[in-house]
């Protein structure tokens, strides 16, 4: 009899996999039989506890990976641990990313330095790069991978955060069009996520009444509903060269 777990067997590596969509992203995954190699980068107590959970409740195996993802030698460090200790990722969630500063939409460009925005990029991007790098050889040679990034709609609106944080995100898309393009015959798909808004995360800790006004359908978005994109574009083979943009109506299109 087949299995009734369509990702039995594989290998997910997520970065910022404590966080709210990291999280349910782990536990989504899991419940269809995928192994979670559960990055972190302080909080420790939250990676043994979502580690404890995919493991008795879903019988996958999960390990958790302590790494600060703004030092290079940091991200090569985690990919060969993941390696050694559960095998090559079949799947790939660049999901790790941080706001370094908020200015805001009518904020001061004079206050996001230069040295600021290398950091930022380094670390929403440039990381980010640097796993897949990592990564996609071992999904060439197997003939199977999915690459997703969590990006940002301010990847494409400018956003209420800063322009160093808006550009990083932006620099993903680039990523996801050259990579889905050039790998789509390896079966190898590459895709983004765009949330906007989404409560449970660090981000959105606290929000105000304004900026739940500014969305259509009223409310916030839970991780749980960006973490069923993450599903889909997972197990759809024929899903690449995407950027899904998950706001609850906040922008009218795709970008």
């Amino acid at each position: 009899m087949a299995s009734q777990k369509p990702l039995e067997g594989q290998l997910a590596l997520i970065t910022g996999c404590t966080g709210g969509i990291g999280r349910a992203t782990a536990i989504t995954l899991a419940r269809q039989g995928c192994s979670i190699a559960v990055h972190y980068n302080a909080a420790a107590d939250k990676a043994r506890v979502l580690v404890q959970e995919l493991t008795s409740s879903f019988g996958v195996r999960a390990i958790a990976f302590g790494a600060d993802l703004s030092d290079y030698d940091n991200v090569r460090n985690l990919h060969a641990q993941v390696v050694e200790k559960l095998g090559h990722p079949d799947i790939l969630f660049n999901n790790a990313g941080d706001t370094v500063k908020v200015i805001g939409k009518m904020g001061d460009i004079q206050d996001i330095s230069v040295e600021m925005f290398e950091h930022t990029w380094k670390l929403n991007a440039g990381s980010s790069f640097l796993l897949t790098q990592l990564c996609l050889k071992y999904m060439i040679d197997q003939k199977y991978g999915r690459i997703i990034f969590n990006s940002s709609v301010a990847a494409g609106t400018g956003g209420v955060i800063g322009p160093h944080y808006a550009s990083s995100k932006s620099a993903l898309h680039g990523l996801v069009h050259w990579i889905a393009s050039r790998h789509a015959k390896d079966g190898v798909t590459c895709n983004a996520v765009a949330p906007a808004l989404i409560t449970e995360t660090n981000m959105m800790a606290n929000p105000s009444d304004e900026i739940k006004k500014m969305i259509p359908i009223g409310r916030l978005g839970v991780p749980d509903e960006i973490a069923s994109i993450i599903q889909m574009l997972v197990t759809n083979a024929y899903m690449t060269n995407k950027i899904i943009v998950a706001d609850g109506g906040l922008t009218p299109s795709a970008f």
